[in-house]
């Protein structure tokens, strides 16, 4: 047989022997290359004594940020964006993972006033009541007894108090009850137009609306006033919070009411809050719909 042939036979078996001997923990990366690279070596024209090694490429490794951040020569947390780390602190906020909050971060009340008066508000919004609309209508009341209800949170899910945040912060302030009753008594809350839209096709399919709040009993008057004049009528009841309620978180205070309404024979099919605390408890209801607010956080 001629060298040649022989170089050949050698690279040949010496490929196959490689293939069927598992690597070491730790070979070597010239290890690794070397059965990737050994059928380069039986290339017809390739003298034995001539022979290179052709090491193919290391695999595509694709590694998350995080991991790559432990490395010297990458940018660790600090160097993200702040409005990124603020985008992420919302995000946390809405989806309450966060410790209960007593102000927006100052580094993120910009963040947050961007927000909550730019379009992506406006769009999160919108989504909400669509899809609040589409369970509505899958929902709607079959029966003819007139027991089937809809739950509404008042501030900042029907109405919007964007104006005086406006003027604290957009809640990087500390909350001063105060203060808001004050802005509460001049009765010039806005209606959500998502929301006032959502609230007249719930009522037209035939559910009972109930409002729900934590405005003290003494509001009433101006709440009924405010809720009127936006273009929000013909609800089954507003409750308020009476004097035995003041010390009761609103988690508490809200599970409450909505027990009575069973009580009353009411089936609460859907529930509308900005606040986790208006959604959860007991007798929450067959399906709840979240509102965004990064601006506080009622337990």
């Amino acid at each position: 047989m001629a060298r040649g042939g022989i170089a050949r036979l050698l690279a040949t078996l010496l490929f196959f022997l490689l293939l069927a001997t598992p690597l070491a923990d730790g070979a070597s990366e010239a290890e690794t290359g070397l059965a990737q690279g050994a059928s380069e070596a039986a290339a017809p024209d390739a003298g034995a004594d001539t022979q290179q090694q052709h090491l193919l490429p290391r695999p595509l490794v694709i590694e998350l940020p995080s991991s790559r951040a432990e490395d010297e020569d990458e940018p660790g947390a600090d160097a993200v964006p702040p409005d990124v780390r603020c985008a992420s602190w919302r995000l946390a906020a809405e989806a309450n993972n966060l410790a209960p909050w007593r102000a927006v971060p100052p580094e993120c009340a910009p963040h947050v006033r961007d927000y909550v008066t730019g379009v992506a508000y406006r769009s999160d919004l919108d989504l909400v009541a669509r899809e609040s609309a589409a369970y509505a209508r899958a929902a709607a009341p079959l029966g003819a007894d007139g027991r089937d209800a809809w739950v509404f949170d008042v501030d900042e899910t029907l109405l919007s108090n964007l104006p005086y945040y406006a003027e604290h912060g957009y809640g990087a302030e500390l909350f001063d009850h105060h203060k808001f009753d004050e802005w509460v008594e001049r009765g010039e809350a806005a209606a959500i137009p998502s929301s006032l839209k959502l609230y007249n096709e719930v009522r037209e399919l035939g559910f009972k609306t109930f409002l729900l709040t934590g405005r003290s009993e003494g509001h009433r008057g101006v709440t009924v006033d405010n809720l009127n004049k936006q273009g929000f009528h013909d609800w089954e009841k507003l409750v308020l919070r009476a004097a035995g309620d003041r010390k009761k978180t609103a988690t508490v205070y809200k599970s409450e009411k909505r027990k009575e309404m069973e009580q009353e024979g009411y089936r609460i099919l859907g529930n509308s809050g900005d606040q986790w605390s208006d959604l959860l408890g007991s007798s929450m209801g067959a399906r709840s719909f979240k509102l965004p607010n990064p601006m506080y956080y009622i337990p």
